[in-house]
């Protein structure tokens, strides 16, 4: 059976190069389109859907954590695979909870980007040795859900705002309140979570089956 592939890559060398290994390797994958932007993707994939989509987290417009969502909910046939630069703990965790059945980085043999993408088609969870290290290590800490039920409605309000990225500011404006609240009631939630940065904050916040978000109104 040939796994049809789509690429969304708005680095065109790179999309043409791994397209060009594809087309080439013999493993019974096929591309059979690269999409420059989530966009283009979203509007065109759920009439021509590929078994696996390789997507970028970094792209133009919509992100690709954001396209990995939508597509799960426009088309949950399609498996979502991440092909990325970034490393950084927060992207895994975000994307994987929208829905990626793997996380590569670019970095990694092009050799293995097609064995992962056969590994996901067959069910498997591909991750390059960097991230699936992360992953494990992070688990590897305290009781993820250590003091979340601490938290007042306002401070997961709060902390969920900072898992979407928002700074101060916009979390100030968004809930009505003061940028020294904001910081007062961040204070708050490192002191309940036991964590001393924003991103420790996040990461447990992430790590919870619904992130958290089903107790906040």
């Amino acid at each position: 059976m040939t796994i049809r592939t789509a690429l969304i890559e708005d680095v065109a060398p790179f999309a043409r190069a791994l397209q060009q290994y594809i087309e080439v390797s013999g493993s019974g994958v096929e591309c059979i389109g690269i999409y420059h932007t989530a966009e283009d993707a979203l509007r065109r994939l759920p009439k021509n859907p590929p078994h696996v989509a390789i997507v970028d987290i970094n792209l133009p417009g919509m992100s690709g954590i954001e396209l990995v969502a939508r597509l799960r909910e426009l088309c949950p046939q399609i498996l979502s695979l991440i092909l990325t630069t970034y490393e950084d703990t927060i992207p895994i965790f975000n994307a994987l909870k929208a829905g990626a059945c793997g996380y590569l980085l670019k970095r990694a043999p092009a050799e293995e980007i097609v064995a992962a993408i056969v590994q996901a088609h067959n069910g498997g969870s591909p991750m390059s040795p960097q991230i699936a290290r992360k992953v494990v290590g992070f688990f590897h800490r305290q009781p993820i859900a250590d003091g979340l039920e601490a938290l007042t409605e306002r401070e997961r309000a709060v902390l969920q705002l900072l898992a979407e990225g928002a700074m101060y500011k916009e979390i100030a404006g968004k809930l009505s309140i003061s940028i020294d609240t904001v910081r007062t009631h961040i204070r708050k939630v490192y002191e309940k979570l036991h964590v001393h940065s924003r991103t420790e904050a996040v990461l447990k916040y992430l790590a919870m089956p619904t992130g958290g978000a089903r107790e906040i109104s």
